[in-house]
């Protein structure tokens, strides 16, 4: 029952995020000289970008990240708890498999190398973000085996 509250919150917040995100990105329509920089799938999409009516929705989350970032972090944070809930609940029995999955830390240090070089606000939150993600999983998936030792009184190496 636990876990079924913790999916049903974090499902609500990534709902909201999303719709609050698209939302606030929506400013980008209003911000011609934003289009060369942040309508990154309308110009995957159309070429060049005209007018506002060539923006693609996507752009939207992408602006909002860059000059808004609450909505589009929490988004973030609520996906990541998703992911992560599910990874702890699918391999919580066999500890390889568990390792395995926390192993997958590694993407959120790449996402956080691939954001940092932005100097928007956003870029930089999210850089923190992906770093702090990718040290929480590096833990979870040492979590284990430092208890294992421990419980059997081995020494760490």
């Amino acid at each position: 029952m636990g876990w079924m509250i913790q999916y049903i919150l974090a499902f609500f917040v990534f709902v909201f995020s999303t719709l609050a995100s698209w939302y606030e990105g929506s400013e980008i329509r209003s911000n011609p000289w934003e289009w060369k920089y942040s309508a990154f799938f309308s110009q995957m999409l159309h070429g060049s970008i005209t007018n506002s009516s060539d923006i693609s929705q996507l752009d939207h989350f992408i602006y909002a990240a860059k000059f808004k970032p609450a909505f589009p972090l929490l988004m973030a944070l609520s996906i990541i708890y998703i992911v992560m809930l599910t990874g702890y609940w699918l391999c919580r029995r066999n500890n390889k498999r568990f390792r395995l999955f926390y192993a997958g830390s590694l993407l959120f240090w790449i996402l956080g190398v691939i954001v940092a070089d932005s100097p928007t606000i956003g870029g930089h939150y999210f850089t923190m973000l992906f770093m702090a993600a990718g040290a929480g999983s590096a833990a979870m998936a040492l979590l284990p085996v430092l208890r294992a030792k421990c419980w059997r009184g081995e020494e760490l190496k």
